[in-house]
C-alpha cells in the first residue's frame, strides 16, 4: 500500500493561508504569522508567493471550486443546493463567502481580488441559469440572479442570527420562484433536518 505523498512546502503555505485567512481575516493575518504558523521564514515563504497580495489571490483562486456535475434532474440540483448550505451553515468553521469577505476587507478598489470574486459569484449565476434553460424556464437569467441572491441572502441571514434554517427559508422561496416559472417541482429533495453548529467540514465553496 503506497503512503500518500507529502504536501510540499507551496501547498503547506497555502493551506495555512486558506485556514487563517477565511477564520481570521485577510487583513488580520500577515505572513509573518502564517510563516510562523508552519515553522519556515519569511523569505522562504517570499520564494514561493513574491507578496501577500500573490497569496490572497492564490488562496481566493483555491477557493474556486466548480460546482460538480450531477445526473440529478435540475430542479432537484437547484433545491439540494440550500440543503448543503444548511449543512455548511452548522458547521464551527462558518465564516460566510470567503469571495464577499475578501471584497468586504480590502475594498471594491482591488481589482485583482475583485475579478476573482466577480467570475466565482457568475460562474454560480450561470450554473443556475444552465440548469434552468434545460428546464426550459422563459427567463433563466433572470431566475438564475435571483436564485444567486437568495443564497447570498441565506448566508448573510445565517451570519447574523447564527441560525443555519435560513437556507431552508431561502428553499421555500426557491421553490416558489420555479414554481411561478412553470418547473414541476414535487418533493424533489426533503427538507434538511435542523442542524446546530458543531461538526466542522472542509467545503470551500459558496
Amino acid at each position: 500500500m503506497s503512503t500518500p505523498e507529502k504536501p510540499t512546502m507551496k501547498e503547506r503555505i497555502l493551506e495555512t493561508a486558506d485556514r487563517l485567512f477565511y477564520l481570521q481575516g485577510i487583513r488580520a493575518v500577515g505572513v509573518d504569522t502564517i510563516a510562523a504558523e508552519i515553522g519556515i521564514s519569511k523569505r522562504t515563504l517570499y520564494n514561493h508567493f513574491p507578496s501577500k497580495d500573490a497569496l490572497i489571490s492564490a488562496y481566493l483562486e483555491r477557493r474556486f471550486i466548480q460546482a460538480p456535475a450531477s445526473d440529478r434532474p435540475p430542479a432537484e440540483q437547484i433545491l439540494r443546493t440550500f440543503d448543503s448550505l444548511e449543512r455548511r451553515f452548522g458547521s464551527r468553521d462558518f465564516r460566510g463567502c470567503p469571495f464577499v469577505n475578501a471584497v468586504a476587507e480590502l475594498g471594491a478598489e482591488d481589482a485583482a481580488v475583485k475579478k476573482i470574486a466577480v467570475a466565482f459569484k457568475e460562474s454560480r449565476r450561470v450554473w443556475f441559469r444552465d440548469l434552468l434553460i434545460k428546464l426550459k424556464v422563459a427567463n433563466a437569467d433572470d431566475l438564475a440572479t435571483q436564485l444567486t441572491l437568495l443564497v447570498d441572502g441565506s448566508i448573510a441571514q445565517d451570519l447574523v442570527r447564527n441560525d443555519p434554517s435560513m437556507a431552508r427559508a431561502a428553499k421555500q422561496a426557491a421553490r416558489v420562484l420555479l414554481e411561478n416559472a412553470g418547473v414541476e417541482v414535487g418533493e424533489h429533495t426533503p427538507s434538511s433536518s435542523p442542524r446546530k453548529r458543531g461538526s466542522i467540514r472542509r467545503d470551500r465553496a459558496m
